[in-house]
């Protein structure tokens, strides 16, 4: 992985988790690092996941689905850090529940 590749990835992720955080209202952990961390985490979730669909079920990609940016899917990268905000916000509130 180059230098540009690692940038595109950065400010796709800080995309990723700004939509994220509009379709799913909660605050983020950590700010602008906790935000970049959970589009990192989706980008790599939405790339997984569309890779496995393809290779596991030889499913094919519908064009809106396959929009890219520098090889970065982006719907799913979307899709992806909105399960990841979700995931992480449920389980820090879990935390903070007392009886």
């Amino acid at each position: 992985m180059d230098l540009t590749r690692l940038l595109v990835q950065v400010l796709i992720a800080l995309a990723c988790g700004t939509v994220a955080t509009l379709l799913i209202p909660r605050q983020i952990p950590g700010k602008l690092l906790g935000l970049v961390l959970i589009g990192f985490a989706g980008v790599w979730l939405g790339e997984w996941s569309v890779s496995f669909l393809t290779s596991t079920y030889d499913l094919s990609l519908p064009d809106f689905l396959s929009f890219d940016f520098q090889g970065v899917l982006v719907i799913p990268a979307i899709i992806g850090s909105a399960i990841i905000l979700y995931i992480v916000t449920t389980f820090l509130s879990w935390g903070r529940y007392r009886r």
